[in-house]
């Protein structure tokens, strides 16, 4: 298997360099999609022999990973590993990716944070819960942390299905389109990191798009039956 790391990133100068040398360790090749960053992050990440993607503004990281999708599908890569700029996600747990990923059925392997708990804020367990449930009972299939972004996707998966939404929801969108197509969606445990960091995702205004995915998801569902 041949993959990729994407990282999207926006305004993550400080943590980008350490993050892709040590991915390096493990001779992968990196691509950081800079979503219009208004520090140096593009160049440290350029400097730390990345190959770095630039949006010209802010698109959010659900479009900043479909870019990275579309260069992965480009250069014949076999799939891409996702993970974050902003040290959440550690290198060491890539091995368990690669590993789990030599199945024949590989379709989507996600991180499972639940089961360490400890140092994750109460609101991200709640909502992680919550919309993890959801998810698994939409997708067929026991999801333990579906707003995970360290995850593993098949160029099989990728090559199938097709994204619409462009900012976290997308990475919900992923799983549940994936199972829609029949892929296997899987899970390895990986630590969890929470610091000091501001995390990107907001609570109500991301769970409110969420579910507007949901609804507008519901409808095209119940039109196409209707239209049969």
């Amino acid at each position: 298997m041949k993959p990729v790391v994407l990282i999207p990133v926006h305004n993550e100068s400080s943590s980008i360099p350490d993050l892709v040398a040590q991915i390096h360790r493990h001779l992968l090749d990196v691509v950081v999609i800079d979503d219009g960053s208004t520090d140096d992050t593009a160049r440290r990440a350029a400097d730390c022999r990345a190959i770095v993607l630039q949006n010209s503004r802010n698109i959010g990281k659900g479009a900043s990973l479909i870019k990275g999708f579309d260069y992965a599908l480009s250069k014949g890569y076999d799939a891409v590993l996702t993970m974050d700029g902003d040290g959440q996600h550690l290198p060491q747990d890539i091995p368990a990716f690669l590993a789990a990923a030599r199945s024949p059925h590989c379709g989507i392997i996600i991180g499972n944070r639940m089961l360490r708990v400890a140092n994750m804020p109460l609101v991200r367990v709640m909502t992680n819960t919550v919309m993890s449930w959801i998810i698994s009972c939409i997708a067929r299939q026991r999801i333990p942390d579906s707003q995970c972004g360290f995850r593993l996707i098949s160029k099989d998966v990728l090559q199938k299905i097709k994204l619409h939404t462009h900012n976290f929801e997308m990475e919900s969108e992923m799983l549940i389109e994936a199972s829609r197509e029949g892929f296997s969606i899987t899970s390895v445990p990986i630590q969890t990191i929470y610091k000091n960091e501001r995390s990107h995702i907001h609570p109500v205004r991301d769970t409110i798009r969420f579910f507007t995915y949901l609804f507008e998801r519901t409808k095209k569902i119940r039109a196409r039956k209707k239209h049969r």
